[in-house]
């Protein structure tokens, strides 16, 4: 019989600190948790505070204290719980010093460096990774050969490569190999393919904002707690700009063609 203080499984999970909601129902599927002793494979299972559930071996129990956090990934690092071929996590950046646990929001490729979220909280990061939040997240380019600046008109306007069409609310060319991009849908490695699909090779990625977030004062590999005010805003879907500067547009030089001198 169904008890009245009864939520999903994932859910239980993701309010203990184990994972999003959606990487939660993985492990489940994968068979890693347990419920009263028995291995539960379906997501939505409903169940109770008299419940015992254990993943991997370990009780699930919910986090006392909330964390949010906010990490200057460095390149080189992986947004990950483990890795078979032993590539440095992000999360060891931080197990030093959080004793709760806690998992990445969102994420960022491995060459890719900047802001990312931690927390314990699995409705805070629910909240920021619904599509249908579309949280800002602003990132710098800065590519190997030039841009097209028509690229970035394109880009605007929404282009389709590969059969996904993508589109940024912002794309400001702020040099020849420099732009500044704003995205709100978070596909994956979504400004590689489309820089690609002009023969633009990246050179670099790096995250310099998350909604009213900003990177600034933040040290590569060091983190600082998010402040209430961050939290409600990201919660409430606003953006403080008081960090924030907008980008200069970059107009690439005119010809002016080959004049003869005068005498």
């Amino acid at each position: 019989m169904e008890q009245n203080d009864s939520i999903r499984l994932q859910l239980r999970m993701a309010r203990a600190g184990i994972a999003s909601r959606r990487r939660c129902e993985t492990y489940i599927s994968e068979g890693r948790v347990k419920v009263n002793g028995k291995v539960v494979i379906t997501p939505g299972t409903k169940v109770s505070s008299d419940d015992e559930v254990t993943f991997d071996g370990h009780t699930v129990r919910d986090e006392k204290r909330k964390v949010y956090l906010a990490l200057h990934k460095p390149s080189g690092f992986l947004c990950s719980d483990e890795d078979p071929d032993g590539r440095p996590l992000a999360k060891s950046l931080l197990d030093v010093v959080v004793k709760e646990r806690i998992f990445h929001v969102g994420r960022l490729d491995y060459m890719t460096s900047g802001l990312i979220f931690f927390t314990n909280d699995g409705d805070f990061a629910r909240a920021l990774t619904h599509p249908s939040r579309k949280v800002e997240k602003e990132y710098v380019v800065t590519t190997k050969n030039e841009i097209p600046e028509e690229l970035m008109e394109r880009f605007l306007r929404g282009l389709t490569v590969e059969g996904i069409r993508y589109k940024a609310s912002q794309a400001v060319l702020t040099g020849p190999r420099t732009a500044n991009i704003v995205l709100t849908e978070g596909k994956n490695r979504e400004l590689r393919r489309v820089f690609l699909s002009v023969a633009v090779s990246i050179k670099k990625v790096h995250r310099v904002r998350i909604g009213p977030v900003s990177l600034k004062g933040i040290v590569s590999g060091h983190f600082r707690n998010l402040k209430d005010f961050e939290i409600k805003a990201l919660l409430d879907g606003t953006r403080d700009d008081r960090d924030g500067k907008k980008p200069t547009q970059y107009r690439r030089p005119q010809s002016r063609g080959n004049y003869g001198r005068r005498n």
